[in-house]
């Protein structure tokens, strides 16, 4: 569908002679089929291009089993490809991804542990001494608004609290790309819009390569340079790849009354609508247009 990867063309207008020298992730061909019994196998990607610019937030969207956590796991080194190649700081990608966090849905917080210990062992088993590693993760919980509980245990802690303890758990190893995976699914939607407005004011001190997993069309617009649209599968494949011309900084909340975020969102969703119907008529769902969360998110 591209002549060059997805995103290629966006890293090389920031002027580098060679993008690839830009580029934090780079799928090249990559086609991922899982085993079924009997020897068959289901193919859950088709041969995908996509290019992520180290300094550029990349947010992907499409029907549910579409492919969108698998890629990420491809780009986390979690799974390796049928075919094709992951590229990760121009380098090909053979085992775990070192260079990037990785920010699940389900919280990953240890529930014997306090707020600060839970931040503070990611350093600890890179060999950071206990205080020194205690010192930076109060730091960190300071950073995310969590400074006043960090001697609290998960179970005292809210939804949105736990999310930010998650941030900080990611954040403090120094990661030059994030990968999230419906971040903040479980969150009701003020909170999403809070912790969205959270990840951008970081976000925006570094500017790290950022790969972001979402149903919902709304927060992928509001948060991201990019949003890439994924077909329906099985064979999904990048249908869709969509500039995000809204100024930054950005409120992840204001940023929605906008006439430019209605137009985006108009043209974004008469592409994925197509393939939100096709995946829930597949699955025998009356209700496919519902699915997705705010109107076509």
């Amino acid at each position: 569908m591209h002549d060059r990867p997805a995103g290629a063309a966006a890293v090389a207008r920031r002027g580098d002679a060679d993008p690839a020298a830009q580029e934090a992730v780079r799928f090249r061909g990559v086609m991922i089929a899982f085993s079924l019994p009997g020897g068959a196998s289901y193919p859950a990607v088709a041969a995908t291009d996509l290019a992520v610019g180290t300094h550029e937030f990349v947010a992907i969207v499409g029907p549910t089993g579409c492919g969108k956590s698998t890629l990420l796991n491809a780009a986390a080194g979690l799974l390796a490809p049928s075919s094709g190649e992951v590229f990760v700081l121009g380098a090909r990608l053979t085992g775990i991804n070192r260079a990037a966090g990785y920010l699940f849905q389900q919280d990953a917080v240890m529930p014997w542990k306090t707020a600060r210990d839970n931040v503070a062992i990611g350093l600890e088993v890179a060999g950071v001494a206990r205080a020194q590693a205690a010192a930076k993760a109060q730091a960190w919980l300071e950073r995310v608004g969590l400074g006043a509980f960090a001697e609290r245990y998960p179970h005292q802690l809210s939804g949105g609290q736990r999310k930010r303890v998650g941030l900080a758990q990611v954040l403090i190893r120094a990661p030059k790309i994030l990968l999230m995976d419906e971040p903040f699914g479980p969150l009701d939607a003020q909170t999403r819009q809070i912790m969205g407005n959270l990840l951008l004011e970081l976000w925006a001190f570094e500017r790290k390569a950022v790969l972001f997993v979402t149903h919902d069309l709304e927060e992928a617009i509001a948060l991201a340079d990019r949003v890439i649209i994924m077909s329906a599968g099985p064979a999904a494949r990048v249908i869709g790849d969509h500039t995000i011309d809204l100024a930054r900084p950005r409120d992840a909340s204001e940023v929605r009354l906008s006439p430019r975020f209605h137009e985006l969102h108009k043209l974004i969703w008469s592409q994925l609508r197509t393939e939100v119907l096709k995946a829930y008529n597949a699955s025998g769902s009356d209700s496919a247009g519902a699915a997705y969360s705010a109107g076509g998110a």
